[in-house]
C-alpha cells in the first residue's frame, strides 16, 4: 500500500483531501507530534499484534501502551507484536507508517477507549511521514473497527477531558 492507495481508499468518506504529507518523519509517537505540532497523546498509533491467521490492529492513543492482562480478556490471546518482517505482509503498510485505513481481510482494527477523551486525533495514512486528523467517531468509521475496547494502560484516566475535547 502507498499514500495514494489510502487517499483514494479515504475519497469515499469524502476526507481524502485532509491527508498531510510531511517533509520530516512522523514515524514514531514523539515525531508526528513535533510534526503535528500536537501532544503526543493526540496520535493515534495503530499497534500491531498477533492472530491466527492474521492480526489485530489496536488503534491507542499516542501515551497508551498495551496493558497485557486486559488484552487477553478481550482477545484471549497474550499480545504479542507483529515482528518487523511480518508489518508489512500483515498490515500492508511498512514499521512507521501502519494504519487502520484499506488494510488486508486478515487484519483486525479495534479502536482503544484512550482515544475518546480527545475531540480529533492523528492516525498516521500508511508512510511514516504522513496523517490525517479525524473525530473517534470518524476514525471509528473510515478503519471498520470492530468495536471500542479497553486494553491499554499509562494514559491520563482522570476523567477530566483535556481542553481540546468537545
Amino acid at each position: 500500500m502507498s499514500i495514494e492507495a489510502v487517499k483514494t481508499y479515504l475519497e469515499s468518506y469524502g476526507v481524502a483531501g485532509r491527508v498531510q504529507e510531511f517533509d520530516v518523519s512522523s514515524a514514531t509517537v514523539e515525531l508526528a507530534a513535533q510534526a503535528l505540532g500536537v501532544e503526543p497523546a493526540r496520535i493515534a498509533k495503530t499497534i500491531s499484534l498477533q492472530s491466527d491467521g492474521g492480526c489485530i490492529l489496536v488503534v491507542a492513543a499516542g501515551d497508551a501502551k498495551i496493558d497485557n492482562s486486559k488484552f487477553k480478556a478481550e482477545f484471549h490471546r497474550k499480545a504479542k507484536m507483529l515482528s518487523a518482517d511480518e508489518v508489512l505482509p500483515l498490515t500492508g503498510y511498512p514499521v512507521g507508517g501502519v494504519c487502520p485505513f484499506a488494510n488486508p481481510d486478515t487484519a483486525a482494527v479495534y479502536c482503544d477507549i484512550s482515544l475518546k477523551r480527545f475531540s480529533t486525533v492523528f492516525p498516521a495514512c500508511g508512510t511514516p511521514n504522513s496523517a490525517i486528523e479525524l473525530s473517534c467517531e470518524e476514525l471509528f468509521q473510515y478503519s471498520h473497527s470492530q468495536k471500542w475496547v479497553d486494553v491499554c494502560k499509562n494514559w491520563d484516566t482522570e476523567g477530566t477531558p483535556h481542553a481540546d475535547a468537545q
